[in-house]
């Protein structure tokens, strides 16, 4: 190790998406502090010298604990490569004054762009259609025609009306739907600023739509905020599609109403307890199951790498820190050194 302070790239160990030498990483801190790649399972794997850094960036999934903070003694800040956050505990980390900072718009593109993809194969069918073809058959089933839709006589309903929430709100336009929202935490007249309906409640959302698209962060209120009873407000011939956070939606409720005939269709991208548990889970009717690969584009992931990195330099540095999540002062003197 050298005499410089360490920044530590935690990747996840079931799931690696780093590289074994954090080359961008490095780029961005410069000569402000050595970078190190470390694969962990969870925060009980972290070796003694992560508990050294002075900043971590953690990849997704990798569970962060009131006990595995408790173990860190120089650390300013954690920085979680993504937008979410709920994989950290945030009090544990406030406790002991380590901001947590997220990646708020690194995928907002490639987010919104994967929700209007899963839309539009969900209104028109594209892979029963392709199944069919691939079987050299040349037939609109009856059960796909009913599906098949137009796109300008449909309810585009979103939850969430942030970042990744307007851009898909904005795509959903161009695309001729009639677009509403609802997100309790925005001020009056946004709906007027980007031309958009506004329902005031979820209920009321969930019975006008016919597709309804998820863009809120995972927390004690919106865990489950879709399960059996708000699926039963929605039209039997809706769509919904999530590439917010799996457990957003009760994933038996869902499956059970794509089961059913209660509902149309899904298109998720995340699923709660990911991934897929069973080969019954798997082989439920009229639903499309992405890898959570919404964020992920060849672009996005440098940015994500990039900004996370110039958050940490920031950290190393004693500047304001960007993207303070846990209510952390950024120039707070944060953990005594060891």
């Amino acid at each position: 190790m050298s005499d410089k302070p360490l920044v530590a790239v935690i990747d996840w160990a079931t799931s690696p998406l780093s590289e074994a030498g954090p080359t961008i990483e490095q780029e961005v801190v410069g000569d402000a502090a050595e970078v190190r790649r470390y694969v962990c399972a969870s925060d009980a794997d972290f070796p003694e010298a992560v508990t050294e850094a002075r900043a971590l960036i953690v990849w997704h999934n990798t569970p962060i604990t009131a006990v595995g903070l408790g173990r860190l003694r120089r650390c300013r800040a954690l920085i979680r490569n993504g937008v979410g956050f709920d994989s950290v505990d945030l009090t544990a980390a406030r406790q002991r004054g380590i901001a947590v900072c997220n990646v708020p718009d690194y995928g907002t593109e490639e987010v919104a762009d994967h929700a209007l993809a899963l839309t539009l194969a969900l209104c028109r069918q594209l892979f029963p259609l392709d199944r069919e073809a691939k079987q050299l058959g040349w037939a609109i089933r009856p059960e796909v025609e009913g599906r098949l839709r137009r796109l300008r006589e449909l309810t585009f309903g979103i939850v969430g009306l942030g970042r990744i929430g307007t851009a898909a709100a904005l795509r959903a336009k161009a695309f001729g739907f009639q677009v509403w929202f609802h997100d309790p935490y925005l001020p009056n007249g946004v709906e007027k600023a980007l031309a958009l309906n506004r329902a005031r409640t979820l209920d009321d959302l969930l019975r006008r739509v016919d597709v309804l698209t998820l863009h809120c962060p995972l927390n004690q209120e919106t865990r489950h905020l879709l399960g059996a009873r708000e699926l039963s407000l929605l039209k039997p011939t809706a769509f919904v599609v999530n590439t917010a956070r799996g457990a957003i939606i009760d994933k038996a409720a869902i499956l059970a109403a794509l089961r059913e005939g209660r509902l149309a269709g899904a298109g998720l991208d995340v699923v709660e307890d990911e991934p897929l548990q069973s080969a019954a889970d798997a082989a439920t009717p009229n639903l499309i199951v992405t890898c959570h690969a919404a964020f992920c584009s060849r672009e996005a992931k440098r940015e994500m790498r990039q900004i996370s990195a110039r958050i940490a330099r920031g950290a190393v540095r004693g500047e304001p820190l960007e993207n303070v999540v846990n209510g952390v002062s950024p120039l707070s003197p944060g953990p005594a050194p060891g």
